[in-house]
């Protein structure tokens, strides 16, 4: 029968420790600058979000549009346009070219947000799923909303699946820092 050394068995574990420590540090990633660069750029509309039109003097086409699932907003008299990565001004634009292609001389339209996009939250909080976003959202309201952190949650930090400019990044954040519509949230289980 073989005895094992305690003093060896200590050095192995020690060994192993520094290896998952090395390991969690070889597989960390920079931040991405376009992640945070996304927080200062016009808003840029997608699929759910609603948006209030108002075309000044026609009633009849001032009202909701949503964003469909293909990114498009159906507009009385033009018909499908293309709203996806499209600010709101760019919106107003496009409207007002479709109008003005044998409806109205001199339209004046309006865009705004009536309700954004939703975000979604999943892991270790109360209730994951998709919540109603709301202007100067931090990633902590939306844990708030969400049920709060789940007792095995990480807190110090989470990882932000967030769509820029048709790509798809994910980052790891504060819990302090802004969220924007449409982002997906996930809280990770720590590990002691």
């Amino acid at each position: 029968m073989y005895r094992v050394n305690s003093k060896y068995l200590w050095k192995a574990f020690v060994i192993s420790l520094i290896a998952l420590i090395v390991s969690a540090c070889a597989s960390y990633k920079p931040l991405n600058p376009a992640f945070h660069k996304a927080l200062s750029e016009p808003y840029r509309l997608d699929s759910g979000d609603v948006l209030r039109v108002t075309v000044f003097g026609q009633t009849e086409l001032t009202n909701t549009y949503s964003v469909d699932k293909a990114g498009h907003l159906s507009f009385p008299l033009i018909g499908s346009i293309g709203a996806r990565s499209v600010t709101p001004k760019q919106m107003e634009s496009r409207i007002a070219n479709g109008l003005k292609r044998g409806f109205l001389r001199d339209p004046d339209v309006s865009v705004e947000i009536a309700t954004y996009r939703p975000f979604f939250i999943l892991g270790e909080v109360g209730t994951s799923g998709q919540y109603v976003y709301v202007p100067g959202m931090t990633v902590q309201n939306a844990i708030a909303i969400a049920g709060g952190f789940s007792a095995r949650a990480e807190q110090s930090d989470v990882d932000i699946t967030r769509n820029i400019n048709g790509e798809i990044i994910t980052g790891r954040v504060p819990v302090s820092d802004p969220i924007l519509p449409g982002d997906t949230i996930a809280i990770r289980e720590r590990l002691f």
